[in-house]
């Protein structure tokens, strides 16, 4: 298990619940944005990709050599008011309603993280695209780091409900926010309006178009498979001959 003692309980919990939409809408994402030669324009948010224009706000960069997150807020070169910087300030607003000083601090110091992402800087943008939904966040790189835009365009597709990737999209969440795995299936199915209930060490999921899912978790939490059940087709009807 990747050490998060880094990170505050409710960032963790909160990365927890979204990590699995999140991951599924990035995976949406590099379908439709070609990570090709790109370029931005972030006074008129706007980033371009393999001929594809998507619009985009600045959540934030990561500097590699100094290893710490700088919110685009906190960046002298954008500010509050910057156009591309306003559209994400609602995380700054939750993270002082829910106590989450990852996203209240101004600059954040991640060379304690060793975990499974790249680097902590890219949990804070997957949990900073998962308050804002849209179409996913870009990790655009520069020398020295990296820019993270979120994707505000009505054209950037959204994930769909497929019970075939859940498992593997559960196992990578879990991989990065570790310690809420059930919490992390409940908004997957509840982001789909797949109904669902919960006991100690299950979750039970009734798929759209018939069927049950079940997600079993061990008595630490951890989870340990999901099995969906599809209803059988029904028999061709026969024909009846006069």
């Amino acid at each position: 298990m990747p050490d998060m003692s880094g990170f505050s309980p409710a960032f963790q919990r909160l990365g927890a619940a979204l990590a699995a939409v999140v991951l599924q809408q990035q995976e949406t994402l590099a379908e439709f944005l070609p990570r090709e030669d790109w370029s931005a324009d972030l006074t008129a948010r706007t980033y371009t990709s393999g001929g594809v224009t998507v619009r985009v706000s600045l959540l934030g960069s990561y500097a590699a050599r100094e290893r710490t997150w700088l919110w685009g807020w906190a960046n002298p070169q954008f500010g509050d008011d910057h156009p591309s910087v306003e559209p994400t300030l609602v995380i700054r607003g939750l993270g002082e309603r829910l106590g989450i000083p990852e996203f209240t601090t101004p600059e954040i110091d991640l060379s304690w993280y060793t975990g499974p992402a790249g680097h902590g800087g890219e949990l804070i943008a997957m949990a900073a695209g998962g308050v804002l939904g849209g179409g996913g966040y870009i990790g655009a790189g520069y020398d020295g780091g990296s820019a993270y835009l979120h994707v505000d365009d009505p054209q950037a597709p959204p994930a769909t409900w497929d019970p075939v990737p859940v498992p593997r999209l559960l196992m990578n969440a879990v991989s990065l926010f570790p310690h809420h795995p059930q919490l992390t299936l409940a908004r997957l199915l509840s982001h789909h309006r797949v109904p669902f209930r919960e006991t100690a060490g299950t979750t039970e999921a009734r798929l759209p178009g018939g069927g049950v899912a079940r997600a079993r978790f061990d008595d630490l939490g951890r989870f340990m498979d999901w099995h969906a059940e599809h209803p059988a087709p029904a028999p061709p009807k026969t024909p009846v001959t006069p």
